[in-house]
């Protein structure tokens, strides 16, 4: 059994979403296989991990921040500069804690964990999410280009292990600077045992309060912050096909494509099937999927391993999600989920069809997605064991310098 180590996790962000979801649960897998984990952060996610005037600190940064509307090009100025203050902030925290490796989420205009690592002498795991300069500039919002490229390819290229949640992420990584020999991928992950039949029993009961059961109804569900590109109105449009009609959609979470979306259903006339239930804390996401018969991802970007594809695997829900590399590095078609070609109604409905008629097959095709999960250990604690692996081959070729 590997021993003990000390992790000292850095990360930058502020939202309570998917990326909170990851840090907190790799934490606790981390914790669970008897390492020490002391988070470093603008606002502390996990439980315990940071000390009293960390947390105070970080609270009142985020406070500030959330209350003034600031140009963009100060908020980019402001994580410059935070970047100093957590470099400071890390070598204080390790002068006690001696962590034997820095594990950093990786955020724009960000040196932080590169630094302190090479003050401290010890790895740098660097997970990566999103080819994040290209994001926030094709999102028109990068005020500092020359600066974020030169400062991602100095930390792509230095940092002892670069972690990509997908290939076709990794892939995009190595032409910014990360060295092929030193950049591995893990994916997204789920809890199984959070999705347990006693959970799942909950979810079905969810379905008659939010009147979608009773009546044979097929509940297609879709989970999360809904953007634009989502591509809602397909889910939408779905309702209209004859060979759909006993299909209810079950939106779960808010964002600035809900208006527009139920204004569709509206003007197509299927707003009875169209079933909203807001955005839920994290502990009772396991219930609302168990409420699905099938879980949708309409849209994807081309590089991310989208967390809702987990815990529908987890909860033996079958998934239906874009036909690209991508989504196929953890959906295979007809084996643990179903594909169908981007922005094709015709095909997403065909695929739904054959869900939707064969009620039985669906539950099969739940169950061997389920059944991936396991095998694979797309799970945290399979995550968290990837993670040490990691380090301990970084920790390796240092030593044989």
């Amino acid at each position: 059994m590997n021993p003990g180590y000390r992790i000292l996790y850095h990360h930058r962000i502020r939202s309570d979403d998917g990326q909170a979801v990851h840090v907190r649960e790799l934490i606790r897998a981390l914790r669970e296989l008897g390492h020490e984990v002391l988070e470093c952060a603008l606002v502390p996610k996990a439980n315990g991990a940071a000390t009293m005037r960390e947390a105070g600190a970080g609270a009142r940064e985020s406070g500030l921040r959330g209350r003034l509307s600031l140009p963009r090009r100060a908020v980019e100025l402001l994580e410059i500069g935070y970047g100093h203050t957590a470099v400071r902030r890390l070598l204080a925290l390790a002068r006690e804690f001696r962590p034997d490796f820095v594990y950093e989420r990786h955020a724009l205009h960000c040196v932080a964990g590169l630094r302190a690592s090479r003050k401290l002498r010890i790895p740098l795991l660097l997970e990566v999410n999103a080819p994040l300069t290209a994001e926030v500039e094709l999102a028109g919002k990068l005020r500092y280009p020359g600066l974020a490229r030169r400062t991602e390819r100095k930390v792509l290229g230095r940092a002892d292990r670069v972690l990509a949640v997908t290939s076709a992420l990794r892939d995009m990584l190595l032409p910014l600077g990360a060295r092929p020999e030193r950049t591995l991928v893990i994916a997204n992950a789920a809890d199984p045992a959070r999705f347990g039949p006693e959970i799942l029993g909950i979810g079905r009961a969810r379905r008659a309060e939010l009147g979608l059961g009773g009546d044979g109804r097929f509940v297609l569900g879709f989970i999360g912050f809904m953007r634009h590109w989502h591509r809602l109105d397909l889910a939408v449009e779905l309702l209209t096909r004859p060979q759909l009609a006993d299909v209810s959609l079950l939106l779960v979470g808010d964002g600035p494509a809900m208006p527009a979306t139920l204004q569709h259903a509206r003007t197509l006339g299927v707003q009875d099937r169209v079933v909203t239930v807001g955005a839920l804390p994290q502990d009772r996401v396991p219930e609302i999927v168990g409420a699905f018969d099938a879980a949708l991802i309409p849209a994807a970007n081309d590089y991310a391993s989208p967390l809702k594809i987990f815990d529908s695997l987890a909860a033996g829900v079958p998934t239906i999600a874009p036909r690209q590399p991508n989504i196929a590095e953890t959906i295979e078609h007809g084996v643990n989920g179903l594909l169908f070609e981007p922005g094709d109604i015709d095909s997403l409905a065909l695929q739904l069809a054959t869900l939707v008629g064969d009620r039985d097959g669906a539950r099969r095709l739940g169950a061997a997605g389920r059944q991936s999960l396991i095998e694979r250990q797309w799970t945290w604690l399979g995550n968290a064991r990837r993670v040490v692996e990691s380090f301990e081959a970084a920790r390796a070729e240092r030593a044989a310098r």
